[in-house]
């Protein structure tokens, strides 16, 4: 009852967001360098374009939107299960040191196995990330148990390792060979620099598999949102709920950031909007901010590819740009509230 309620009452935003999703998509692929109007997008769909314009679309546009896509809604429900753990809305896995931790584990990669093929390959790249953004996400978890998990303490604790792995990722930077440096550095500003449809297949996985667990999990994270004592009397083991959705979240986040770099500010931004359109009931909660995530991320990427063309701003950037001012504006209205 809980779920079909929360879905019967989301339908709407659901179906809006698909439709600005398509719409943005449309745009994307049609706009950039080589321009494609409507009637050569049509052709080129049906099989009658010029192999140019099929390149353009096919080999770089297209897995590039692809990609977005999916980075934006894992991302996005990253955020969501990281802010019902800490029932804090100002949570996300660039905040609290995961993505960092995600990013560390590729930059280590890149610098002790520079000749090898697993420093290049989108299909290890992703396990690398994981290991890296699970193992961050347990010392948190560590650091953060005392009795039980504190959320305040969770989020406290989060950021001091968002800032001990920035750190550390500025010094192997710096002993980095310039090329890989230059590599390194726009890829963890947030650059979809995976263009290619095998980076598609490499996170295709790890979204369509993590994404329905996490919301068979909706049930726990509705739970979690109730005082303490509430969970245990109706039936959830609360820390092992906990441990199981922050190395769910971590996961996600390391997958996605494995192929778009360190997009910080959109698993924050996205489950609050979502939250505010939909309540707070995940059931419909996680779904919105998935569509959410996509949506902006793909538009993201659709204005720092045009913006200042030929120049390609990353991703990450103008997500940055739209996210720091939103967070500046939660914390003021936090504290008119209070």
């Amino acid at each position: 009852m809980d779920m079909r309620f929360a879905l019967a009452s989301s339908w709407k935003w659901v179906l809006l967001f698909i439709v600005f999703i398509l719409f943005v998509f449309g745009v994307s692929l049609s706009i950039g360098k080589l321009p494609v109007g409507p009637f050569d997008l049509a052709a080129i769909l049906f099989g009658n374009g010029t192999p140019q314009s099929e390149l353009v679309l096919f080999t770089i546009r297209l897995p590039r939107m692809v990609i977005a896509l999916l980075i934006g809604a894992g991302l996005a429900v990253s955020g969501a299960v990281l802010q019902g753990l800490s029932r804090n809305s100002l949570a996300d896995p660039g905040i609290l040191g995961i993505n960092a931790g995600a990013g560390l584990a590729v930059v280590l990669v890149i610098f002790f196995l520079q000749s090898s093929e697993w420093s290049s390959s989108p299909f290890m790249l992703p396990l690398f990330a994981f290991i890296g953004a699970v193992t961050v996400a347990a010392l948190i978890y560590l650091f953060s148990y005392q009795d039980g998990v504190d959320p305040g303490r969770l989020i406290l604790i989060g950021i001091g390792f968002n800032a001990l792995c920035g750190a550390a990722l500025m010094i192997f930077q710096l002993k980095m060979d310039p090329r890989d440096f230059q590599k390194a550095a726009i890829w963890l500003t947030g650059s979809i620099w995976g263009t290619q449809w095998r980076y598609v297949l490499a996170l295709v996985p790890w979204i369509f598999i993590l994404l329905p667990v996490i919301y068979a999990k909706s049930r726990a994270l509705n739970l979690l949102q109730l005082n303490d004592q509430a969970p245990f009397t109706l039936g959830l083991h609360v820390e092992r709920e906990r441990k199981i959705l922050l190395v769910l979240s971590a996961a996600l986040a390391g997958a996605c950031v494995s192929v778009g770099g360190g997009i910080s500010f959109l698993g924050l931004l996205a489950p609050h909007l979502a939250r505010r359109l939909t309540g707070p009931n995940y059931f419909s909660l996680l779904p919105v901010s998935a569509l959410i995530g996509a949506f902006i991320l793909l538009t993201a990427d659709m204005i720092g590819k045009n913006i200042l063309a030929p120049a390609d701003v990353p991703a990450g950037i103008i997500v940055s740009i739209i996210g720091a001012p939103y967070l500046v504006y939660m914390l003021l209205s936090r504290k008119q509230t209070s």
